[in-house]
Parts: structure tokens; C-alpha cells; sequence
């Protein structure tokens, strides 16, 4: 099996998370190899960027009315895509503790398209941009990334994550600092991706308000991603029932995320009893339960 053959099957096998960070590398590849093939015939390709990412001019947007969605996987350069795959790795990790992967798809497409609204809606709003809205243009996942990062925070204010030179840090101080970051920076070099980031902040942050009061924000679509799916998918080999076959039902995405809640509430709880009284305080369920958790999947 060759390199591409273990990367397509890596893909396939893959969670959404590692899709996703997949498409945002394999456009990066895409799109700085066509640049390279542009001067080697000394020719320069970046006319292409207008094409991909998010322009703040409304005309502009009118005819490449695609880019809200393809601005979320362009990256500029190396660098750029490396830290936001690296922060949508770390907290989508966390974000799926606590729900499902069509819900990181759904919250990924959901909060970028709304960060892409906030930044297009405040450079045509306030004077401050006029001079530059005509040339401006948004790239990149971190719109999408914030979602995920506040949603994480907002689900589990109080789990740890362990930072470079400051050691354990909670999840809503990481989260408050990105946002109160972004905000000071509205009128900074980066003042679109700042905005964008509020945008996709926000969304996190009604998403999991949302899902609390039986709404989930991203359901729509990812009913219609998987409409798409199955439009272009094979037909899948049926299997014939039996008369000895039982009953099953598959759960709902709700279901799974309250069952997914439920079994952490009694992880936390176990293991604060452990701190509390020690290991050998547990009962024989508890520490079944406890070695079951620590398995691997």
C-alpha cells in the first residue's frame, strides 16, 4: 500500500475531526502548488485568492457568493495553517468529550459562516473600515476554530488544560483570553480575522446554550449533509432480517449526548470521591466503571 493509498484510508476511517483537518491541508497543498506552477512559467497566481476567500465588499461577495465556505479552509501560509490545525485538534478533542462529530462539522460550517457575517457586516457598517473595505479579504479556519474553543469552554468551564510556561490553566480562562484578545484587536492589522473571531465565539456559545434547551443550532445541517452524502453514496448492502432478529433502533444525536454527559458526570464523580477518600473507598462497580473508562476505544 502506497502513501496515498494510507492517506486516503486514513481519511476514510478517520473521525470528522481529522476530515477536517485533512481538507484544510490538502487545499493548502492544492492551492501553493498551483502558485508554484504560476512562476515557474513566470506568471502570478494569487488573482486566484479573490476567488477563495471572503471579500468585505458586497459587490464582490455578490459575484463569488461561494467564498463564505471555501474562505474557512484557505489558509495563507504555512504557519497559519499550522496553529489553527493544532488549536482545532486540541479542543476538538475536547469539544468531542461532550458531543458528536456531526455536531463539530456542523459547529466548525456554523460558526465560520457567522464569523464570515460579522466580519462583513461590521466592515460595512462602521466608517472606520471605508477606506479599506474594496480591498479586504478573510481567510482562514480560526473563525470556525473559536467556535469550538468557546463551545468546549462554555461545556466544561473547569477542565484543565495544560499550557506552555503557565502550566494548568481552566478552559473558560483560555477561552475569555482569546476572546477579550480578539476584541482589543478590531482595529489592529488583523481587524477582519479579530471580528471574525467574535463571530465564531458567539456561535460556540449559543450552541451549547441552545443544546441545553433542546435545540441543537447545527441539526439542519447536518441533515442536509447527509442527505448529500447519501445522494452520492453507493447504495449499501441490505440485510435481511430474520425471524430471530431483534429489535434496534439507533440512538438520536440527543440521546448520545446525554448518555456521552451521563457517564462523565459519573466519572467526575467517582474521582472526586477518590480524592476525597481514596482509592479504596470505591465499590467493586464503581472501579469496573472506572476501568472500563480507561480503556481504550
Amino acid at each position: 500500500m502506497n502513501i496515498f493509498d494510507n492517506i486516503k484510508l486514513s481519511f476514510r476511517q478517520g473521525s470528522n475531526l481529522i476530515k477536517l483537518i485533512y481538507i484544510n491541508a490538502g487545499v493548502f497543498l492544492l492551492y501553493h502548488a498551483i502558485l508554484i506552477a504560476f512562476k515557474l512559467f513566470n506568471s502570478n497566481g494569487i488573482f486566484l485568492l479573490p476567488f477563495l476567500a471572503m471579500p468585505a465588499d458586497g459587490l464582490q461577495l455578490l459575484y463569488h457568493f461561494w467564498t463564505p465556505v471555501t474562505y474557512m479552509f484557505m489558509h495563507e501560509g504555512f504557519l497559519h495553517l499550522f496553529f489553527n490545525m493544532l488549536c482545532l485538534y486540541w479542543f476538538g478533542k475536547i469539544f468531542l468529550m461532550y458531543y458528536s462529530e456531526k455536531q463539530l462539522t456542523g459547529l466548525y460550517l456554523v460558526g465560520g459562516w457567522m464569523a464570515g457575517l460579522f466580519y462583513f457586516l461590521s466592515f460595512n457598517i462602521f466608517p472606520y473600515f471605508n477606506a479599506v473595505v474594496s480591498q479586504t479579504l478573510l481567510l482562514g479556519a480560526s473563525g470556525s476554530i473559536m467556535a469550538i474553543i468557546v463551545a468546549s469552554a462554555v461545556a466544561s468551564p473547569n477542565l484543565e488544560m495544560r499550557v506552555l510556561f503557565l502550566g494548568n490553566v481552566k478552559l473558560k480562562y483560555i477561552a475569555l483570553v482569546a476572546v477579550l484578545t480578539s476584541f482589543f484587536g478590531i482595529t489592529s492589522n488583523n481587524a477582519g480575522g479579530e471580528i471574525a473571531h467574535l463571530g465564531g465565539a458567539l456561535t460556540g456559545y449559543l450552541f451549547v446554550v441552545s443544546l441545553r434547551k433542546g435545540k441543537d443550532i447545527t441539526k439542519w445541517l447536518n441533515v442536509l449533509l447527509d442527505n448529500v452524502v447519501n445522494l452520492f453514496s453507493r447504495k449499501k448492502l441490505k440485510v435481511k432480517k430474520t425471524k430471530y432478529s431483534a429489535p434496534y433502533r439507533k440512538m438520536t444525536d440527543e440521546e448520545f449526548n446525554m448518555e456521552k454527559v451521563r457517564r462523565m458526570q459519573e466519572i467526575d464523580r467517582i474521582l472526586d470521591k477518590i480524592k476525597s477518600s481514596g482509592y479504596d473507598s470505591l465499590t467493586s462497580e464503581e472501579k469496573k466503571r472506572l476501568f472500563e473508562q480507561g480503556k481504550p476505544n
